[in-house]
């Protein structure tokens, strides 16, 4: 066989590879940080003991990150997951228990379960650890909370950490209201927006510098860039980044219609198109009709199973895929339940990271007087992120 060959074959393989590219990513060819092997494969052959961070969105191609790391010689010794676990086999909020996956025969320790945070015996003889999920640029999604938590142990152990990046479907802008500590929860630990408007690889680098780990710690990051991303690139992903988030359209949705799920409204858990519909069991909430029912690895049990639900059908709306308060305003007003609106008021004030937004809501202004109210802050975090920020 000639060089001639190996170089044709070579590139057949990587016309091959960009095609596959090309199809996940849209015609703008975003390469994720994972896909980047070349920027950290090596790095990762010199250590003995690898941990991974990982979930079903972690893949490069159509290949799972841990499979191929294992595939390339790489020593990967314990799986962390995270919600919906390792494979994404499991439903919201369902917890995780520790087991074996069945491919690789490698422990997987579940960090949406008794523990959100490894603890010292389970970092202990890891080299390096790896983080690659794919988020959604939203405060609440609790993949930023893991990667805080995994931030906060690798900082205590003295274990390198390495976050592949990934686009941000929502990294066009920012907005809603900033986190008060006082409302700190797994669906809210760092001090930023509902809309933050960053990949989870330069949140990471806000997250070490700014000192808000535990006691002002850092950790020894490492974050593989993408290729080929900005901020204003419409994102397309190959791998949805939750069982309900099954497309693009639910993605964009899901910062205004997350904060229902601290009342008695559906957002469409049970049904075809989750954070694509919003309804109730009752006619003057909208004509649209869905029924909510169990689907095994995505809502067990939803809201108002079994129940016909009215309300509205929003597969196809593109003038609301940014955040709004539109939706919660007109449920508000609709339903006449006053406070019994908010069926768990804590749980509402921990999604929008403060009361507020809930007593302005009661005191019955606009969304405008509401928006007011978040600019001074916004505008302060559009300052202090700006040196985090790896593309334009």
């Amino acid at each position: 066989m000639t060089p001639n060959f190996f170089q044709k074959i070579i590139l057949v393989l990587s016309v091959a590879v960009f095609m596959q590219i090309s199809a996940c990513y849209g015609q703008n060819a975003v390469i994720p940080g994972a896909w980047r092997t070349e920027n950290y494969f090596p790095f990762l052959r010199q250590h003995l003991s690898i941990g991974v961070v990982a979930n079903a969105s972690s893949t490069i191609g159509q290949n799972h990150l841990v499979d191929s790391l294992l595939s390339a010689g790489i020593k990967v010794k314990k799986i962390f997951a995270p919600e919906h676990g390792f494979r994404g086999e499991a439903e919201a909020g369902e917890f995780i228990q520790n087991k074996i996956d069945e491919k690789t025969g490698l422990p997987i320790i579940s960090l949406y379960g008794v523990q959100k945070k490894p603890s010292s015996m389970q970092m202990s003889g890891l080299d390096v650890m790896v983080f690659d999920i794919q988020d959604v640029g939203v405060r609440f999604f609790t993949y930023i909370s893991t990667l805080y938590y995994i931030m906060e142990a690798c900082a205590e152990e003295a274990i390198p950490l390495l976050v592949l990046d990934r686009p941000n479907p929502n990294g066009d802008y920012i907005d809603g209201p900033m986190l008060d500590l006082s409302f700190r929860s797994f669906v809210g630990i760092v001090p930023i927006p509902i809309v933050y408007g960053m990949t989870i690889g330069e949140l990471a680098r806000m997250i070490n510098e700014e000192g808000w780990l535990k006691n002002g710690m850092r950790c020894e990051l490492t974050v593989i860039p993408l290729d080929g991303y900005t901020h204003a690139t419409p994102v397309i992903l190959d791998h949805n980044p939750s069982p309900n988030l099954p497309n693009i359209q639910s993605i964009r949705l899901y910062p205004s219609l997350c904060l229902f799920e601290a009342t008695d409204i559906s957002v469409g858990r049970g049904t075809d198109f989750p954070f694509q519909v919003i309804g109730f069991p009752d006619l003057k909430f909208g004509s649209f009709i869905f029924v909510p029912h169990s689907i095994p690895g995505k809502s067990l049990h939803p809201l108002h199973e079994g129940d016909t639900c009215y309300g509205i059908d929003l597969r196809w709306d593109t003038l609301h895929t940014r955040f709004t308060l539109k939706f919660v305003l007109d449920y508000y007003h609709l339903s006449n339940w006053g406070e019994k609106f908010f069926k768990n008021s804590k749980f509402f004030d921990q999604l929008a990271g403060t009361s507020l937004l809930r007593s302005q809501i009661l005191d019955g202004l606009n969304e405008d007087q509401i928006r007011e109210s978040w600019q001074p802050q916004l505008q302060e975090f559009m300052l202090k992120r700006k040196p985090y920020l790896l593309y334009p």
